[in-house]
């Protein structure tokens, strides 16, 4: 098994601060083998049908485990898993508690209580950037294959994982937590929103080009968000009335089904830059998560890929490159102008070790994405 270290400490990190700690992702990203590596642990596997019975009395369940740590995979299969975490982590404040899921938990009737101050949420995201080593893949290789594991590792690229995946995917969290019933129209929108994905994603237009209602649209793009399936990026704004300050920008959950729905097989040398784009966001949404991550642009068109504010007024800019040499710092200059105050990143993979760089009195630090923890 591959040591995910960045995800380990982050689950420990999590328990300091509360007895629940909720691990979710899309199907197939790692959560069941990061949750089985944790040490001196229970591991629950709550597909199989006998779990039903075997938790139904929770106090008489917990008082029969020994290890200090119960993991709960799949704890969404069960009849009431609300009631299960509330008694453990109520009742038995010493165990540590890990529930894997898809979606987040206000995706699911069954979690009538989201049980707030009980838990954190740890959002596991494909291979980032920083594992590429553990998991014995090149750059170009997560791009073109994705992050899940599976096909990351094997290292060719089989259009039949990915169909079967989609399949699974509607069956097994789309339809079970949304009801949808309609396989077709689903996948419609999805490898719509795939095809789009990276760029600004308006429901009335989409609705037009799939041949849905609007509404259809909106309910799809917010069962994809609790699913983790899509990151919905909002526009920064509070600058002047230049700036947008509704239209989204939405992205694929991973580089591999957004390169297979648009059928880039093989990559050309032009679609790097943008399949890195989505690498740099999976890295800024595992690495700093308790900071939403923006993106800026104007009415005259210049955009700047990501905005992190890290405080009230300390706002950081972020722009991605496959060549550092190819930005126009025009966005910069434009976004600085109207909130002068944080860093500006170029992130590019072969910025290491960074580098300073000036462009019209502005400071830019050129890096890789782990720059960007600095």
């Amino acid at each position: 098994m591959i040591e995910r270290p960045i995800w380990t400490k982050r689950l420990e990190s999590s328990w300091e601060e509360a007895p629940i700690v909720w691990l979710c992702g899309v199907r197939q990203v790692g959560k069941t083998t990061l949750a089985q590596g944790v040490g001196e642990a229970l591991f629950v596997n709550c597909d199989l049908p006998a779990t039903e019975e075997r938790v139904a009395d929770p106090e008489l369940f917990f008082k029969s485990c020994k290890q200090p740590v119960i993991v709960f995979d799949e704890i969404h299969q069960l009849s009431d898993p609300t009631r299960l975490l509330k008694i453990g982590a109520d009742l038995f404040p010493s165990l540590k508690i890990l529930a894997t899921g898809s979606s987040t938990l206000a995706a699911s009737e069954k979690f009538r209580d989201t049980l707030t101050g009980r838990k954190r949420t740890v959002h596991l995201v494909p291979v980032l950037w920083d594992e590429l080593g553990a998991f014995g893949a090149t750059l170009p290789d997560r791009l073109y294959l994705g992050g899940l594991p599976e096909p990351l590792q094997a290292g060719t690229k089989r259009p039949s994982f990915y169909r079967e995946w989609l399949d699974s995917f509607f069956a097994r969290d789309i339809q079970r937590l949304f009801g949808f019933r309609d396989f077709n129209r689903f996948n419609t929108v999805f490898e719509y929103i795939l095809r789009q994905s990276g760029g600004q994603l308006q429901s009335s237009k989409a609705a037009s080009a799939v041949g849905v209602a609007r509404q259809t649209v909106e309910t799809h793009l917010r069962a994809l968000e609790l699913t983790h399936a899509i990151t919905v990026v909002r526009p920064f704004h509070g600058g002047g009335q230049t700036e947008l300050v509704k239209q989204p920008k939405v992205y694929g959950f991973d580089t591999g089904f957004v390169s297979f729905i648009r059928g880039w097989d093989p990559l050309r040398s032009e679609d790097f830059g943008f399949l890195w784009e989505h690498l740099v966001l999976e890295y800024l949404q595992a690495h700093l998560p308790g900071f939403p991550i923006r993106y800026w642009r104007d009415k005259s068109g210049r955009e700047v890929d990501f905005v992190i504010a890290r405080g009230r007024e300390d706002v950081d800019a972020i722009e991605c490159k496959w060549d550092p040499k190819a930005l126009d710092p025009a966005a910069l200059h434009a976004f600085r102008s109207l909130h002068p105050t944080g860093r500006n990143f170029l992130v590019s993979p072969s910025a290491s070790p960074p580098y300073l760089k000036k462009s019209g009195g502005l400071e830019i630090i050129v890096c890789s994405p782990d720059g960007l923890l600095s």
